[in-house]
């Protein structure tokens, strides 16, 4: 199994219904994208490794527990993917951050790249890549292509995104199956445009307010 959906809690669904809204205001959209996005992060960061390690609790016991392995990196698709680089930061001290443009061609529904910040040791890291809509999946797959190309490994890499879909899922994972997929839920289809439905609209535009 490669991808993994939120479980749908009646707080969860309650959260979505406020985003998916049309007439939701801006900053009540980002409290609530906020909150899941900080859940979907908490849920990747469940996927990057740990080893054993004993430690001395203030009581004077020992305690048998984990410690986190390996450097992270989170990459976000600019221009979306950015409102989820707070949690990120959040969730794992000093993670370092790279940016990838890639943009859609309304006409074709393709991805094009425009440019890539990645940083110098990706290769060595484990990635969280970033992006809150998971529709057609070209621009999904186009940033782990680019990843791969920097010497990323397609198991170092979890994707994490708000909603997702069918279409988008499938084609993702029938390029790339071995990076997992963290989703807050999983939409009916796409339409004619290429569009998540029911979906919630450009994720970007609603919370940026552009």
């Amino acid at each position: 199994m490669s991808t993994y959906e939120l479980e749908q809690t009646d707080q969860l669904v309650a959260l979505y219904t406020i985003i998916r809204d049309e007439k939701t205001k801006r900053d009540e959209f980002i409290f609530c994208a906020d909150r899941i996005i900080r859940m979907l992060v908490e849920k990747a960061s469940e996927f990057l490794p740990t080893k054993p390690k004993e430690i001395k609790t203030p009581t004077g016991c020992t305690f048998d527990g984990r410690e986190f392995v390996g450097k992270i990196c989170a990459v976000s698709i600019v221009r979306s993917g950015e409102a989820m680089e707070k949690a990120a930061r959040d969730i794992c001290q000093k993670i370092r951050i790279g940016k990838i443009l890639i943009q859609r061609d309304e006409k074709t529904a393709k991805p094009i790249l425009f440019y890539h910040k990645l940083p110098e040791d990706i290769a060595e890291r484990y990635v969280l890549l970033l992006d809150p809509m998971l529709a057609t999946g070209g621009s999904a797959c186009k940033a782990a292509e680019i990843l791969k190309q920097n010497g990323v490994k397609e198991e170092k890499i979890v994707f994490v995104n708000l909603i997702s879909c069918p279409e988008g899922i499938n084609e993702f994972t029938k390029k790339f199956p071995k990076v997992k997929i963290i989703t807050g839920v999983i939409d009916k289809s796409l339409n004619e445009k290429a569009y998540i439905l029911p979906g919630l609209g450009d994720f970007g535009d609603r919370y940026f307010g552009t």
